[in-house]
């Protein structure tokens, strides 16, 4: 099971807190695309966070179950 997280704009856009997935082994790749495509989260920008931890490469990154995929919103500060 992989959970999912959305905060700011993406809680928005989704109208959900999150939601879960039953797979795993999967690349985050291809739930971004899933997602994207489900949301129409392409005009919305984001960061990834796995398990509390910011992804740079999600081209590379591989779903373990128990997962927790975060899609947060920019970070303004100062």
């Amino acid at each position: 099971m992989i959970a999912v997280k959305y905060f700011g704009a993406i809680a928005e856009k989704t109208k959900s807190q999150g939601e879960e997935f039953s797979f795993s082994n999967m690349p985050l790749q291809d739930l971004l695309s899933v997602l994207k495509y489900k949301y129409e989260l392409d005009l919305l920008s984001f960061s990834v966070a796995i398990n509390q931890k910011i992804i740079q490469d999600t081209t590379n990154y591989i779903l373990k179950s128990n997962d927790i995929v975060a899609l947060l919103p920019p970070f303004a500060g100062g």
